[in-house]
């Protein structure tokens, strides 16, 4: 208003900046914020406006009640399966599988996509069963939906909301499955054991209570782990309660140990030196525990300071070293674990800037990491950790590796689909689709021949093209 007037009389300029300021903070609070995307770009809908849950809860208020399961059912893990985040290693990657790269020539084919509620959980996948988790309003919700068709089999409720203002509401980690039953943590602590058949409530423990943890900046986000009969979370509690354990029949608590106290990262299972163990990254570095008891194998500091906290999963090469990301321009390392008669070693190899992970996981393949950057996607050598490349264009994505073809399946922050040659030379993408709409942070999941995406607003399916297969329509 100022630049523009300069030759109105300073009295007229002055009552007019009031009216332009009293109309710009009568603009404001029309506007609601709905959070941001990677790059922290705030979304301002008008206020007024429904939000994709009130559109979801409206549609899911006049639809068919669930498919009825026979309480005799029980449900076993087959090849193929997806039992959890980021399947079965946890490692994102899909083996046995065998893709048509032209997707111009043969597209994946869609198969249903529809509504769901908001969270940032991803799919496990048993068979024909598709479990995930959202919020319903006041309730925090496991659902299981048919893998084929997207029909809700069951669903079970929680009376329990969490909401923060970046990333919005509902749960964030993905449920996982273990001999007929699922584990799934809420994002305010509460731990739920559920027949996998029809989603009876076998058990449940609220971890943040018993383990004095606060509920973090983001909500409790560890998948569930199950190892050697315990299953077990990051709870970030004091006093030796990082990471707790409880019997995976029962419920009974098992054990709890170790010191971090801030990570949105879940626990893993590797076999290092022979040794099964269960490894997670938190602010203070890598921990490793024995499965059933609790017994720290071994530890490698790497400290954060001002309250950061680790994201992204650790990435085993072979039985003898960790990749452990680090968001916030720290950057990579990698570490060696020895094991000998008289107990373990750790010690770093390297530690590389190339790539700075926040909540992007990478995957490994023929010696060479892909993952994001920030806002590029990267290649690095795991030797050295030098980059050989990086691009744009997928925003803060996700990613998994189809080892068999060498390829990378890469969902954008957009709901894009692209297929990518795990090329350490140079990038080559193959093609692309979009495949939902929205802000996309959920894992991609393969299962069965299948794509399973998902977001805060909606779940998608698709079939994706067999290599060889004639081409429809040609």
């Amino acid at each position: 208003w100022l630049l523009a007037t300069p030759f109105l009389n300073w009295p007229l300029r002055r009552a007019g900046l009031v009216v332009v300021l009293l109309l710009a903070w009568g603009y404001l609070p029309m506007l609601r914020f709905d959070g941001v995307d990677g790059n922290f770009a705030g979304a301002l809908p008008w206020r007024w406006s429904a939000t994709a849950e009130d559109r979801f809860l409206a549609e899911a208020s006049t639809a068919a009640p669930p498919l009825l399961t026979p309480a005799s059912e029980v449900l076993t893990l087959q090849a193929g399966d997806w039992p959890g985040f980021r399947g079965p290693r946890r490692d994102a990657v899909v083996t046995g599988l065998s893709i048509a790269t032209d997707w111009n020539a043969q597209p994946p084919r869609p198969l249903w996509r529809h509504r769901v509620g908001p969270g940032w959980s991803s799919f496990a996948v048993v068979g024909t069963r598709l479990y995930t988790q959202e919020q319903r309003g006041d309730k925090e919700v496991v659902v299981c939906y048919h893998a084929d068709t997207g029909a809700p089999i069951w669903i079970a409720e929680d009376a329990v909301r969490f909401e923060e203002p970046v990333a919005g509401p509902g749960p964030r980690a993905t449920p996982t499955f273990h001999e007929g039953k699922v584990y799934a943590l809420g994002a305010k602590g509460r731990l739920h054991c559920l027949d996998a058949a029809t989603g009876k409530s076998l058990w449940m423990r609220d971890i943040a209570a018993e383990s004095g943890a606060k509920t973090p900046t983001w909500g409790f986000s560890s998948s569930p782990l199950v190892a050697q009969g315990v299953v077990t979370v990051f709870a970030g509690g004091p006093d030796g309660k990082s990471v707790v354990g409880y019997k995976a029949s029962t419920g009974e608590p098992a054990w709890s140990a170790g010191e971090g106290v801030l990570s949105y990262c879940s626990p893993q299972v590797a076999k290092l030196g022979g040794v099964e163990q269960v490894v997670i990254a938190t602010e203070a570095g890598l921990t490793a525990f024995q499965p059933a008891r609790g017994d720290i194998l071994w530890k490698h500091s790497w400290p954060l300071d001002g309250g950061m906290a680790r994201v992204v999963q650790p990435a085993f090469l072979g039985d003898t070293d960790v990749l452990i990301g680090t968001g916030f321009s720290v950057g990579t390392r990698r570490v060696h674990v020895g094991h000998a008669a008289d107990g373990w070693s750790e010690s770093e190899v390297w530690t590389s800037r190339a790539i700075k992970p926040y909540y992007n996981d990478f995957v490994v393949h023929d010696g060479h990491l892909y993952g994001f950057d920030n806002l590029f996607f990267t290649c690095v050598n795991v030797e050295d950790g030098k980059g050989t490349w990086k691009t744009r264009g997928y925003g803060n994505g996700q990613v998994l590796l189809l080892a068999d073809q060498g390829l990378l399946l890469v969902l954008s922050e957009k709901g894009e689909v692209a297929l990518v040659e795990a090329n350490p030379e140079k990038h080559k993408e193959l093609g692309r689709f979009q495949g939902i709409e929205k802000k996309t942070w959920n894992h991609p999941v393969v299962a069965h021949g299948k794509l399973y995406i998902r977001n805060g607003e909606e779940a998608a399916c698709y079939e994706l093209p067999k290599a060889g297969m004639a081409t429809v329509g040609k």
